[in-house]
């Protein structure tokens, strides 16, 4: 299978390496090297399967890792003790350099929304333009919360993969469409839920990424009440509006 989707929407392996972090809940500066390390593996599985030719920043870092903690875990003589240094500084620094551009988007962003919240506008003098929906941020649950989620059900539903290789031409509004036809039934559903157990690991995916379309179109909405409960869809302020076609053939498999 391959979905030629664009990996820009996960914004790279420091924001990974920063939500595994606070998800420890963490001093930035004590990262606990050993279980990041094999927790951001774990999410790099996800990525691959999505689109392996577009994670090699992902690689690098995981392979960088991996190097930190080795070197964390040799034994050092007297002499190399006296001038060891921690293999975490240099990750650290760019974590820390990283959190801060984050930080300052983050509240540029919400003093955006406060003042459009508190103006509006009078007379509608500028021309109109398309909203490009691959764009939009998701909220409300971190992106990296459904890979996550997503890892754990490739892990428990999938089927044992095939020896012959298995491409998937479904187009990804097939997909859209049969998530929302399950909302129609029911106004909120598991997430889990939305993946039949036995299916192949492409349907998965195609399953996955309609989500995440659905979610930047604002039809439907994703909430969590905890770290580690189940992830909620239900209707976001978009569900009932017509689906534009014109701006899907990128992900057609």
């Amino acid at each position: 299978m391959n979905f030629p989707v664009e990996l820009d929407v996960f914004r790279g392996p420091l924001d990974l390496l920063l939500y595994l972090v606070r998800k420890h809940e963490v001093d930035i500066t004590e990262i606990p090297i050993a279980q990041i390390a094999e927790q951001f593996i774990e999410h790099l599985d996800v990525l691959e399967a999505i689109n392996i030719d577009a994670v090699g920043e992902f690689l690098d870092m995981a392979s960088l890792l991996l190097e930190t903690k080795s070197r964390l875990v040799l034994p050092r003589v007297e002499e190399e003790a006296e001038q060891w240094t921690d293999p975490r500084e240099g990750l650290v620094e760019q974590l820390l350099s990283y959190k801060r551009y984050k930080d300052a988007a983050g509240l540029l962003e919400a003093r955006s929304l406060e003042w459009q919240q508190q103006r509006s506008r009078l007379a509608n003098d500028l021309p109109a333009r398309r909203v490009d929906a691959s764009e939009q941020p998701i909220r409300e649950v971190e992106l990296w919360d459904l890979v996550s989620a997503l890892g754990r059900i490739m892990r428990e539903k999938s089927v044992v993969r095939p020896a012959s290789v298995v491409y998937d031409e479904t187009p990804i509004h097939v997909y859209m469409g049969k998530v929302q036809q399950r909302l129609n039934t029911q106004e909120k559903a598991a997430f889990s839920d939305l993946f039949d157990a036995g299916v192949h690991k492409s349907a998965m995916i195609g399953i996955f990424l309609a989500i995440l379309e659905l979610i930047k179109r604002r039809r439907v909405h994703v909430e969590q009440s905890s770290e580690i409960g189940e992830i909620w869809v239900s209707h976001g302020e978009q569900f009932d509006a017509p689906l534009d076609l014109n701006d899907l053939d990128e992900y057609e498999g």
